[in-house]
């Protein structure tokens, strides 16, 4: 018998998988739960039951005790003794303002707002519309116009989502040589303050809508970079900031349907100095079978907002039709690539 061959009893079959596939949904609400009640907060201070916790958390407490002990389960809690819980590494993780902001990402995912666009994901198979606009008759973007809240509990998930990636562009890319770099679309600066860290010859312009720039100094001024970035609000399909010999879009083109992602490149090629780089940073995705987590997102961008990701080849024909002509594609550290593009 070959010895690479699992025993029988350790095989999953197929429709366990597919069964096991299924349930990560109800992991995420649970998870989900935990952060809407903010139950990490409560557990900060040391172990505690649920009968000490249902009266301030104003909850039911059997059912929080229930809630606690599938939380055990699946580690982000562990039950001691007089079935108190404390938290777990994991638990830790989950506490307000802990590294990775993944209580806002957990909050903005799971909420029944953003969840409703997953409703119609077969809709959106079927048409290439965004189930979230067939949701609430408004665009995702929109939306969080209209309810800033969401918008800056977005902003936070965005920089906890992709909290590996500045630092590995700006690692993986010279910056150097630039004189003014314009983040189009760079929310409250995570990306460009990464950037201008490590890269002290250029200065900065962050370029967004004016309800998400307005948290941006509190960020710019936390990482030390706030006198060499100029902050100007604006729409990237009327136009952007121009002369400068650098443009980053940082998970920009994803988000827009084809028509309108030329619309913001041709906004960029117009703008940009004539010797200048065109710097787009997404997960480009490989070819075939192999796992990566832009194509996940994918399914994101496909029912959330109507976009895409893109391989290689498929960034270089985009490009090619706004009058860009691809350059080099910079593998990071993080799953997100940069594509180099100059004019054509």
């Amino acid at each position: 018998m070959p010895d690479q061959e699992p025993p029988k009893s350790k095989v999953v079959p197929p429709h366990i998988q597919l069964i096991q596939m299924g349930q990560a949904g109800l992991v995420s609400r649970i998870i989900y739960a935990a952060a809407r009640l903010g139950l990490a907060d409560h557990l900060a201070p040391g172990p505690k039951s649920a009968a000490e916790l249902a009266g301030r958390m104003q909850v039911h407490e059997p059912s929080l005790h229930r809630l606690m002990r599938t939380l055990a389960s699946l580690g982000v809690l562990t039950e001691q003794s007089e079935q108190r819980f404390a938290l777990t590494e994991l638990g830790n993780a989950l506490k307000t303002g802990a590294p990775g902001s993944a209580k806002s990402s957990l909050l903005f995912m799971g909420s029944p707002w953003s969840q409703m666009g997953w409703d119609h994901l077969v809709y959106s198979v079927q048409t290439g519309k965004p189930g979230f606009e067939k949701a609430h008759s408004v665009s995702f973007f929109d939306y969080l116009a209209q309810h800033p809240e969401e918008a800056s509990l977005f902003s936070e998930m965005m920089v906890g989502f992709h909290n590996q990636e500045p630092p590995a562009v700006a690692a993986a890319y010279d910056f150097s040589a630039f004189k003014t770099i314009v983040d189009v679309g760079g929310a409250t600066g995570n990306m460009l303050s990464a950037v201008l860290s490590l890269h002290h010859g250029p200065r900065g312009i962050l370029f967004d809508r004016p309800h998400v720039v307005k948290d941006a100094p509190v960020l710019l001024k936390a990482k030390g970079v706030s006198g060499r970035i100029a902050i100007e609000p604006g729409d990237f399909f009327a136009g952007v900031p121009s002369g400068a010999d650098a443009y980053i879009l940082s998970h920009i083109i994803h988000d827009w349907d084809e028509d309108r992602c030329l619309t913001i490149l041709g906004h960029v090629r117009k703008a940009m100095d004539p010797a200048g780089r065109l710097l787009i940073v997404e997960m480009v995705l490989p070819p075939g079978d192999v796992a990566h987590p832009g194509k996940m997102l994918d399914m994101v961008m496909l029912v959330q907002l109507g976009g895409r990701e893109r391989t290689a080849s498929e960034y270089a024909l985009l490009l090619g039709k706004a009058g860009f002509r691809l350059t080099q594609v910079v593998s990071t550290e993080s799953a997100a690539s940069i594509v180099e593009a100059v004019a054509a």
